[in-house]
């Protein structure tokens, strides 16, 4: 579990790093591809965290234990936010279109 915590800590780190250097290439006004390539790594890493600390606390999307459903009112909640973090790559291309 502290593995975990750890892995999740330094990817979080990570993001915020390239969340700062996009700021910085906006404020630039860099080439948008090059920023939309960060974006798109930037959400990458943020989905890893998201399906990391799903899985850990026992979600798995539409596969998740009966008992987990019955213990929390908010299981379809947690099913919706599981179910969001999984936007195909033409979602992906139609957000870094508008940047």
């Amino acid at each position: 579990m502290q593995a975990d915590r750890k892995k999740i800590e330094r990817l979080l780190k990570t993001a915020k790093g390239q969340i700062d250097g996009i700021l910085r290439m906006v404020e630039e006004d860099r080439y948008c591809m090059d920023i939309s390539a960060q974006v798109m790594a930037t959400d990458a890493i943020l989905r890893k965290v998201n399906n990391e600390r799903m899985r850990e606390r026992g979600y798995s999307g539409r596969n998740r234990r009966r008992e987990d459903r019955r213990a929390d009112g908010g299981g379809r909640q947690a099913h919706k936010v599981v179910e969001r973090s999984r936007k195909t790559e033409s979602d992906i291309d139609k957000i870094s279109y508008v940047l």
